[in-house]
Protein backbone atom coordinates (compact mmCIF):
# COMPACT_ATOMS: atom_id res chain seq x y z
CA UNK A 1 0.00 0.00 0.00
CA UNK A 2 2.59 2.40 0.72
CA UNK A 3 6.36 2.13 -0.74
CA UNK A 4 9.22 4.14 0.11
CA UNK A 5 12.31 3.84 -1.81
CA UNK A 6 15.72 5.56 -1.31
CA UNK A 7 14.22 8.98 -0.60
CA UNK A 8 16.52 11.52 1.04
CA UNK A 9 16.09 15.11 2.24
CA UNK A 10 18.29 17.76 3.05
CA UNK A 11 16.92 20.94 4.19
CA UNK A 12 19.10 24.35 3.62
CA UNK A 13 21.30 22.23 1.67
CA UNK A 14 25.06 24.34 0.93
CA UNK A 15 24.58 26.49 3.68
CA UNK A 16 25.67 26.42 7.39
CA UNK A 17 22.13 25.23 8.53
CA UNK A 18 22.13 22.43 6.28
CA UNK A 19 20.43 19.45 7.59
CA UNK A 20 20.12 16.29 6.63
CA UNK A 21 16.35 15.08 7.69
CA UNK A 22 16.14 12.12 5.93
CA UNK A 23 18.72 9.38 4.85
CA UNK A 24 18.24 6.58 2.54
CA UNK A 25 14.62 5.44 3.62
CA UNK A 26 13.29 2.76 2.95
CA UNK A 27 9.61 1.41 3.97
CA UNK A 28 7.49 -0.78 2.89
CA UNK A 29 3.53 -1.20 4.47
CA UNK A 30 1.43 -3.59 3.75
CA UNK A 31 -2.58 -3.02 2.85
CA UNK A 32 -3.75 -3.25 6.81
CA UNK A 33 -0.38 -2.83 8.45
CA UNK A 34 -0.36 -0.13 11.08
CA UNK A 35 2.96 0.82 11.87
CA UNK A 36 4.28 3.26 14.82
CA UNK A 37 7.52 5.21 14.62
CA UNK A 38 9.14 6.83 16.99
CA UNK A 39 12.13 8.81 17.97
CA UNK A 40 13.54 11.86 19.54
CA UNK A 41 13.47 15.90 18.51
CA UNK A 42 14.90 15.99 14.99
CA UNK A 43 15.09 12.50 14.10
CA UNK A 44 12.95 12.94 10.59
CA UNK A 45 9.36 11.43 12.14
CA UNK A 46 7.42 14.70 11.16
CA UNK A 47 9.32 15.09 8.01
CA UNK A 48 8.70 11.46 7.44
CA UNK A 49 4.98 12.14 7.16
CA UNK A 50 5.21 15.05 5.07
CA UNK A 51 7.40 13.61 1.80
CA UNK A 52 4.25 10.90 2.48
CA UNK A 53 1.54 13.36 2.51
CA UNK A 54 3.53 15.70 -0.50
CA UNK A 55 3.83 18.83 1.40
CA UNK A 56 7.66 18.68 1.47
CA UNK A 57 9.26 17.44 -2.08
CA UNK A 58 11.95 14.82 -1.59
CA UNK A 59 15.14 15.61 -2.85
CA UNK A 60 15.64 11.78 -4.48
CA UNK A 61 13.63 9.00 -4.20
CA UNK A 62 10.72 7.04 -4.59
CA UNK A 63 7.07 7.58 -2.99
CA UNK A 64 4.07 4.64 -3.81
CA UNK A 65 0.92 4.63 -2.66
CA UNK A 66 -1.30 2.25 -3.55
CA UNK A 67 1.19 0.89 -6.38
CA UNK A 68 1.06 4.68 -7.67
CA UNK A 69 4.23 7.03 -7.89
CA UNK A 70 3.06 10.24 -6.18
CA UNK A 71 6.56 11.86 -6.34
CA UNK A 72 5.99 14.46 -8.59
CA UNK A 73 1.90 14.77 -6.95
CA UNK A 74 1.18 17.82 -5.36
CA UNK A 75 -0.34 17.40 -1.82
CA UNK A 76 -4.15 18.44 -2.88
CA UNK A 77 -4.11 15.55 -5.36
CA UNK A 78 -3.03 13.34 -2.91
CA UNK A 79 -5.49 14.19 -0.68
CA UNK A 80 -7.84 11.27 -2.16
CA UNK A 81 -6.06 8.94 -0.93
CA UNK A 82 -4.52 10.11 2.08
CA UNK A 83 -5.74 10.81 5.32
CA UNK A 84 -3.90 12.79 7.89
CA UNK A 85 -4.41 14.16 11.98
CA UNK A 86 -2.13 16.58 13.23
CA UNK A 87 -1.14 17.19 16.48
CA UNK A 88 -2.96 20.53 17.15
CA UNK A 89 -6.86 19.71 17.42
CA UNK A 90 -7.41 22.87 15.11
CA UNK A 91 -5.39 21.93 12.27
CA UNK A 92 -7.89 19.48 11.24
CA UNK A 93 -11.38 21.38 11.11
CA UNK A 94 -12.63 24.54 10.12
CA UNK A 95 -13.47 26.35 13.72
CA UNK A 96 -15.96 28.74 12.56
CA UNK A 97 -17.62 25.68 10.46
CA UNK A 98 -20.23 23.56 12.01
CA UNK A 99 -19.61 19.78 12.74
CA UNK A 100 -21.86 18.68 9.63
CA UNK A 101 -20.36 21.52 7.27
CA UNK A 102 -16.88 19.76 8.08
CA UNK A 103 -17.90 16.56 7.59
CA UNK A 104 -19.55 17.25 4.18
CA UNK A 105 -15.69 19.60 3.21
CA UNK A 106 -14.09 16.26 4.37
CA UNK A 107 -16.55 13.78 2.57
CA UNK A 108 -15.34 15.78 -0.88
CA UNK A 109 -11.75 16.16 -0.51
CA UNK A 110 -9.79 15.22 -3.14
CA UNK A 111 -12.91 15.35 -5.79
CA UNK A 112 -13.90 17.60 -8.20
CA UNK A 113 -16.34 20.34 -6.72
CA UNK A 114 -19.29 22.07 -8.24
CA UNK A 115 -22.30 23.95 -7.29
CA UNK A 116 -24.75 22.17 -4.83
CA UNK A 117 -25.98 21.85 -1.57
CA UNK A 118 -23.40 20.87 1.00
CA UNK A 119 -25.24 19.15 3.72
CA UNK A 120 -28.16 16.98 2.32
CA UNK A 121 -30.79 15.97 4.39
CA UNK A 122 -29.57 11.79 3.53
CA UNK A 123 -25.84 13.36 4.01
CA UNK A 124 -27.11 14.61 7.48
CA UNK A 125 -28.36 11.19 8.30
CA UNK A 126 -25.01 9.43 7.77
CA UNK A 127 -22.84 12.07 9.36
CA UNK A 128 -25.51 11.43 12.33
CA UNK A 129 -24.53 7.55 12.57
CA UNK A 130 -20.71 8.55 12.31
CA UNK A 131 -20.87 10.69 14.88
CA UNK A 132 -22.37 7.96 17.13
CA UNK A 133 -19.82 5.89 16.36
CA UNK A 134 -17.74 8.18 18.56
CA UNK A 135 -19.32 7.94 21.46
CA UNK A 136 -19.53 11.43 22.52
CA UNK A 137 -23.00 13.02 22.01
CA UNK A 138 -21.91 14.86 18.87
CA UNK A 139 -24.56 13.63 16.65
CA UNK A 140 -26.84 15.95 18.46
CA UNK A 141 -24.60 18.74 18.11
CA UNK A 142 -24.12 18.93 14.39
CA UNK A 143 -25.19 22.67 14.19
CA UNK A 144 -22.61 23.21 16.72
CA UNK A 145 -19.57 25.58 15.51
CA UNK A 146 -16.39 23.25 15.42
CA UNK A 147 -14.88 25.78 17.88
CA UNK A 148 -16.83 25.10 20.81
CA UNK A 149 -15.21 21.52 20.90
CA UNK A 150 -13.02 20.71 23.21
CA UNK A 151 -9.80 19.51 22.36
CA UNK A 152 -10.12 15.68 22.41
CA UNK A 153 -13.71 16.13 20.79
CA UNK A 154 -12.03 18.14 18.03
CA UNK A 155 -9.40 15.56 17.83
CA UNK A 156 -12.20 12.52 17.62
CA UNK A 157 -13.69 14.40 14.73
CA UNK A 158 -10.17 14.84 12.91
CA UNK A 159 -9.83 11.15 13.38
CA UNK A 160 -13.55 10.27 11.97
CA UNK A 161 -13.14 13.36 8.92
CA UNK A 162 -9.74 11.34 7.69
CA UNK A 163 -10.41 8.48 8.15
CA UNK A 164 -14.13 7.81 6.87
CA UNK A 165 -14.05 8.04 2.91
CA UNK A 166 -11.35 4.77 3.62
CA UNK A 167 -8.19 6.80 1.89
CA UNK A 168 -5.50 4.33 1.06
CA UNK A 169 -3.26 5.36 3.75
CA UNK A 170 -3.86 7.32 7.21
CA UNK A 171 -1.36 9.54 8.88
CA UNK A 172 -1.35 10.52 12.38
CA UNK A 173 0.94 12.91 13.37
CA UNK A 174 1.48 12.68 17.06
CA UNK A 175 -2.50 13.40 17.20
CA UNK A 176 -2.67 12.83 20.86
CA UNK A 177 -0.05 15.05 21.73
CA UNK A 178 -1.65 17.96 23.06
CA UNK A 179 -4.53 16.42 24.87
CA UNK A 180 -4.22 15.51 28.90
CA UNK A 181 -3.45 12.04 29.54
CA UNK A 182 -7.48 11.39 29.79
CA UNK A 183 -8.43 12.56 26.65
CA UNK A 184 -5.46 11.30 25.19
CA UNK A 185 -6.61 7.70 26.18
CA UNK A 186 -10.19 8.24 24.55
CA UNK A 187 -8.57 9.16 20.95
CA UNK A 188 -6.38 6.54 21.29
CA UNK A 189 -9.36 4.13 21.83
CA UNK A 190 -11.17 5.65 18.90
CA UNK A 191 -8.11 5.02 16.74
CA UNK A 192 -7.60 1.64 17.15
CA UNK A 193 -11.82 1.15 16.58
CA UNK A 194 -11.55 3.22 13.50
CA UNK A 195 -8.66 1.66 11.88
CA UNK A 196 -9.39 -2.28 12.81
CA UNK A 197 -13.23 -1.77 11.93
CA UNK A 198 -12.12 0.28 8.67
CA UNK A 199 -9.14 -2.01 7.61
CA UNK A 200 -6.49 1.44 7.48
CA UNK A 201 -3.47 0.90 6.26
CA UNK A 202 -1.69 3.31 8.96
CA UNK A 203 1.59 5.25 10.66
CA UNK A 204 1.43 6.81 13.60
CA UNK A 205 4.03 9.22 15.00
CA UNK A 206 4.46 9.02 18.64
CA UNK A 207 7.16 10.05 21.18
CA UNK A 208 5.34 8.10 23.85
CA UNK A 209 6.92 4.45 23.81
CA UNK A 210 3.85 3.02 25.56
CA UNK A 211 1.51 4.13 22.86
CA UNK A 212 3.80 2.70 20.32
CA UNK A 213 4.10 -0.67 21.58
CA UNK A 214 0.74 -0.91 22.56
CA UNK A 215 -0.31 0.16 19.33
CA UNK A 216 -0.38 -0.86 15.62
CA UNK A 217 1.26 -4.30 14.64
CA UNK A 218 5.19 -2.88 13.69
CA UNK A 219 6.87 -0.18 14.95
CA UNK A 220 10.05 1.47 13.74
CA UNK A 221 12.39 3.80 15.38
CA UNK A 222 14.49 7.16 13.56
CA UNK A 223 17.36 8.78 14.38
CA UNK A 224 19.14 11.69 12.72
CA UNK A 225 17.11 10.82 9.81
CA UNK A 226 17.57 7.02 9.27
CA UNK A 227 15.25 3.78 10.73
CA UNK A 228 17.87 2.55 12.40
CA UNK A 229 15.50 -0.44 14.02
CA UNK A 230 11.84 -2.20 13.52
CA UNK A 231 10.25 -4.60 15.13
CA UNK A 232 7.73 -6.63 13.65
CA UNK A 233 4.30 -8.00 15.59
CA UNK A 234 6.25 -10.79 17.44
CA UNK A 235 8.97 -8.31 18.58
CA UNK A 236 6.30 -6.06 19.25
CA UNK A 237 4.49 -8.02 21.89
CA UNK A 238 7.07 -8.83 24.19
CA UNK A 239 8.76 -5.74 23.78
CA UNK A 240 8.89 -3.14 27.07
CA UNK A 241 10.02 0.32 27.05
CA UNK A 242 12.83 -0.46 28.95
CA UNK A 243 13.79 -2.68 25.70
CA UNK A 244 13.45 0.29 23.47
CA UNK A 245 15.68 2.60 25.55
CA UNK A 246 18.36 -0.59 25.35
CA UNK A 247 18.18 -0.64 21.76
CA UNK A 248 18.07 2.99 21.07
CA UNK A 249 21.61 3.26 23.33
CA UNK A 250 23.19 0.71 21.09
CA UNK A 251 22.33 2.00 18.21
CA UNK A 252 23.17 6.11 19.41
CA UNK A 253 26.49 4.35 20.33
CA UNK A 254 26.86 2.46 16.91
CA UNK A 255 26.28 5.96 15.23
CA UNK A 256 28.57 7.47 17.55
CA UNK A 257 31.50 4.86 16.38
CA UNK A 258 30.69 5.13 12.80
CA UNK A 259 30.94 8.84 12.75
CA UNK A 260 34.29 8.91 14.43
CA UNK A 261 35.57 6.43 12.43
CA UNK A 262 34.39 8.54 9.16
Amino acid sequence: MLRLTDVNKTFFAGTPNERKALRHIDLHLAKGDFVTVIGSNGAGKSTLLNVIGGSVPVDSGKVEIAGHDVVKTPDYRRASRIGRVFQDPAAGTAPHLTIEQNLAVAERRGKRRGLGKGVTRSRRQRYQELLKTLELGLEGRMRHRVGLLSGGQRQALSLLMASFTGPDLLLLDEHTAALDPQRAELVLGITERVVAESGLTSLMVTHNMDQALRMGNRLLMMHEGEIVFQLDAEAKKDATVADLLALFGQVKGQLTDRTLLG
